[in-house]
């Protein structure tokens, strides 16, 4: 419940701060209409040409978009915001406001920003993914409904947590900016199915960025193409990653010496 209740004070606060340059809401909503329109006419492209994409129909495509833009929604609302955040106060050391207060200090630099015009991507992502599943034609069981949401619930955590990490290490490294930009950038081969990049390439977007269980893993939920190993594998990943984030970050809170250093 408190948890719940410091989410909402923080909400408050971002909207009195975002509500204050309200020009940011158009320049949000026109660069996330142009991602989608990008996604959607990409799709239109290479089906103009084939019937199926490595097995994805096109409606099935379009799920894997929805969830996509689900899953990115969620990180530029809260994640990145919150990691960004994290790293420029171990910089400069202020941290230790944030280590003074009675709450677990993992948790408030983890929502202490909510940018509230990602709400957007959230949105059109759902709708998205709403447009597949009526395309599709199917009637969604209550065991294929539980298997999206854990996976989608998974894949949040896997994504949270290796961000944790990646941002953790600025207790050790002057500057890791960079790392969150690679992990941008490569966010975006999530908008195709894993299956289709070669070995390497499809490793590496399981066990090293782990990509895939962000996005395909709970579009193959939705689809039917989640085998038992895959929902199991999702689960007991997201549960390491968490353990090794959390700590990460309490070896880093040893090393971080503050701003009366």
């Amino acid at each position: 419940m408190n948890t719940l209740r410091l989410l909402v004070v923080y909400f408050r606060v971002s909207v009195l701060n975002e509500t204050a340059y309200r020009v940011n809401f158009f320049i949000q909503l026109f660069q996330s209409l142009l991602e989608l329109v990008t996604a959607l006419a990409g799709l239109a492209v290479i089906f103009s040409y084939t019937r199926a994409l490595g097995g994805w129909h096109p409606d099935e495509m379009l799920a894997l978009v929805g969830v996509y833009f689900l899953v990115g929604g969620i990180i530029s609302l809260v994640i990145q915001p919150g990691m960004s955040a994290l790293i420029d106060s171990v910089r400069d050391g202020t941290l230790d406001f944030t280590l003074t207060k009675p709450e677990d200090a993992q948790l408030l630099v983890s929502i202490q920003r909510v940018a509230i015009w990602s709400l957007l991507d959230l949105l059109m992502g759902a709708g998205v993914l709403l447009t597949a599943l009526i395309r599709l034609g199917k009637t969604i069981g209550a065991g294929q409904a539980i298997a999206f949401t854990g996976m989608l619930l998974a894949g949040a955590v896997i994504v949270y947590s290796f961000w944790l990490i990646l941002a953790s290490l600025s207790f050790w490294l002057v500057r890791v900016e960079n790392l969150l930009v690679i992990f941008q950038s490569m966010y975006q081969a999530g908008r195709w199915p894993i299956s289709l990049y070669p070995g390497w390439l499809r490793f590496g977007l399981t066990f090293i960025v782990p990509v895939a269980f962000a996005t395909t893993v709970p579009a193959e939920a939705l689809t039917g193409r989640l085998g038992v190993s895959t929902l199991l594998g999702a689960i007991g990943l997201a549960i390491l990653l968490s353990a090794i984030a959390r700590l990460v970050w309490r070896l880093g809170l040893r090393r971080y010496s503050g701003a009366s250093a």
